[in-house]
């Protein structure tokens, strides 16, 4: 079997820039109209909507751009530990924008350690992409320290009446999707995977048509 020529297959980081950017494009483009359209409109009413649209798409892209500052970035901002208020909030803005998911928390503790909170991020984002029609999105994690070493453990769950598992996305998370295979879609996936083995953890998923369930255990670095 030939070997893929190296500079063949795509960067990661090259990969998840071109996911950010094409994220982004929708709201940065609605402010973009909304500018123009407020430039040229004179009616009150018809303004008014520019700047409710203006409002709108200038939510959606800080939403975004705080999300994705910790789901892929380094974070500077946060210590090793990250308050638990903050990937929620974040959350609950990319659900509330959404507008057909409902999510639902159950939270152990104040915080957890930085990597755990990326792959939590990372696996509600795939969890949400999933729910093509809506539904229901459970979130659990916690800190446990009642073993040898401390862990941090995660759940996701989404369910919903259609529920759309990228098969390539699976296989990123399990590490098996040939690097030259790798899209913007599936570089979340693939870093999860590195992230987690890097630390020992595991990743586990089960895909069905009305549930997706994912989970990781990630122990706590020394």
């Amino acid at each position: 079997m030939t070997a893929p020529n190296p500079a063949a297959v795509p960067d990661l980081a090259s990969l998840l820039c071109s996911r950010l950017c094409h994220d982004m494009l929708s709201p940065v483009g609605a402010l973009s109209n909304g500018l123009e359209l407020l430039a040229e409109e004179k009616d009150p009413e018809m303004r008014q909507k520019c700047f409710e649209l203006l409002e709108q798409s200038a939510r959606i892209s800080a939403d975004k751009l705080r999300f994705f500052r910790l789901a892929f970035g380094a974070a500077g901002g946060f210590g090793e530990m990250v308050p638990l208020d903050e990937p929620r909030a974040l959350i609950d803005a990319l659900v509330g924008n959404n507008g057909r998911i409902q999510a639902n928390w159950a939270l152990a503790g104040n915080s957890l350690p930085k990597p755990a909170v990326k792959t939590l991020l990372n696996l509600a984002l795939i969890g949400i992409e999933a729910l093509v029609r809506g539904g229901t999105l459970d979130i659990a994690a916690e800190l446990r320290t009642d073993g040898a070493t401390p862990c941090s453990e995660i759940v996701i769950r989404a369910s919903g009446a259609r529920v759309v598992f990228d098969r390539n996305v699976g296989l990123a998370l399990e590490g098996a999707l040939p690097p030259e295979e790798l899209s913007s879609r599936t570089a979340p996936a693939a870093m999860l995977h590195q992230l987690v083995a890097g630390l020992g953890g595991t990743l586990q998923y089960h895909a069905a048509p009305e549930a997706l369930v994912m989970g990781a255990m990630l122990p706590v670095a020394a």
